[in-house]
């Protein structure tokens, strides 16, 4: 298929697609993970950015080359569909719902610790899954209630949180301490597998931002230059927080875990710098909660309408025509997981679950260019095209060395259920599903 069958109006540009993938990419993980890194790599911490960007760089390639020749909405989950067919579209969409719901649940963790960082009061593991269950019944009730004031919310805490980031990236700088930045050890191979591995979550979001490319105008032109725009903009910005984190810090920075922007900032530039970052924390955070519950829910509706799912959750409410089911199943099962789980055990899994769609969208590339799906002159133009997504495909199977035994069960026991899921519901309901979307 290499026509839209939609009626959507195409009003996204260059520009407000790169800005859109901004937004969604710089979430909240980037306020806990400076520490994180520096633990495994110390001083040469940059190097696993370096290693992330240089991968996410042929991915994205990847992606853009994909999405410039599949018009459909959503994103990887059109693109692998429309190469593979529907089991692949319908796993693609399992892993995106999975990558944005242990996605939630780990930056719920780091609004949680901001919070109890900015208002001691609140801290502690209770009194966090307290507040945790506070801000999760706020968003379910706003987005119950219709999308227009989820959405306007959201856009508020967007603005929250860029300007503490630029303000720690550029303010910070010139109170760096150039001893700090001395490698005194190169790391190994291995470490910076693992700490790229973690990293990775840092830059997920592109394909929850590529989602609307039915709306994106000459999407040939429009996918490839916005995704470039933002992902210089996107490195660049993350560089230069871990170098300030590092420079100010030192040696501390590894023990800064629970907001390390915050600790450099407050080093830096006093104390109300630090409340600044850890306000900016906490509402950039809260803000991405509330994006999160507006869209991962719509997930659950569609497998559910679509019959792969308990047709309970694909219940709309009579008055605000949202999908109440969905929301509060969605928010109860984010919820139990940021409860139970850690932050890197839970950006670990949507890592995991974001390689291996990155893995699809990869192939998928391959496989549309080489079946020439889109016409003559679609895509964009890629030097060494038929190489690129091999290559990719090498860097995502390196990082995924970094995943222990147990992360793969858990990951494993989802796709395995999911698959079980929907065999079962097509042997027992032989009619058009989800996947036929992509049947030409």
């Amino acid at each position: 298929m290499t026509e839209s069958r939609e009626t959507l109006v195409r009003a996204i540009g260059t520009f407000g697609l790169a800005a859109g993938i901004i937004n969604i990419t710089i979430g909240g993980g980037i306020f806990r993970l400076p520490a994180n890194v520096a633990q495994s790599l110390g001083a040469a911490a940059p190097m696993a950015y370096l290693v992330c960007a240089a991968a996410m760089g042929l991915i994205v390639l990847c992606i853009a080359d994909a999405g410039s020749r599949v018009s459909l909405t959503g994103g990887p989950y059109a693109y692998v569909g429309t190469a593979f067919g529907p089991y692949a579209g319908f796993i693609s969409g399992v892993l995106l719902f999975m990558l944005g719901t242990f996605a939630t649940a780990a930056v719920s963790t780091v609004f949680s610790a901001s919070v109890g960082q900015l208002v001691p009061a609140l801290s502690g593991p209770v009194v966090s899954v307290v507040v945790l269950v506070a801000a999760y019944a706020f968003w379910s009730i706003v987005n119950l209630r219709g999308v227009t004031l989820g959405v306007r919310l959201n856009s508020i805490a967007t603005v929250a949180k860029l300007l503490p980031l630029v303000l720690v990236a550029v303010g910070g700088a010139f109170f760096i301490n150039p001893a700090n930045l001395e490698i005194a050890v190169m790391p190994a191979a291995g470490d910076v597998a693992r700490t790229s591995l973690l990293l990775i979550f840092a830059f997920a979001g592109i394909e929850c931002a590529l989602v609307p490319s039915g709306e994106v105008r000459d999407t040939a032109r429009t996918v490839p230059r916005a995704i470039a725009l933002a992902m210089i903009a996107i490195t660049v910005l993350y560089i230069a927080l871990q170098v300030v984190a590092q420079g100010v810090l030192g040696d501390n920075l590894a023990h800064s875990t629970a907001a390390p922007l915050a600790e450099a900032a407050g080093m830096s530039m006093g104390g109300w710098a630090r409340s600044l970052l850890l306000a900016g924390a906490a509402i950039s955070t809260f803000g991405y909660l509330g994006g999160m519950t507006l869209s991962m829910p719509r997930m659950l509706f569609a497998l559910a309408r679509d019959g792969f799912l308990p047709r309970a959750l694909a219940a709309v409410h009579p008055q605000h025509r949202t999908p109440q089911t969905a929301i509060i199943v969605q928010s109860i099962l984010t919820l139990a997981l940021a409860a139970t789980g850690t932050f890197e055990q839970l950006a670990i899994l949507a890592n995991v679950s974001a390689l291996a769609l990155y893995f699809g969208c990869a192939l998928a590339a391959w496989r549309l260019r080489r079946r020439g799906v889109g016409g003559a002159g679609s895509g964009i133009r890629i030097p060494a095209a038929g190489v690129v997504p091999w290559i990719a495909c090498a860097i995502i199977l390196w990082l995924l060395t970094g995943v222990t035994s147990l992360e793969w069960l858990g990951f494993v026991i989802c796709v395995g259920v999911a698959s079980l899921i929907y065999n079962v519901n097509r042997a027992a309901q032989p009619r058009k599903g989800v996947g036929d979307l992509f049947d030409a």
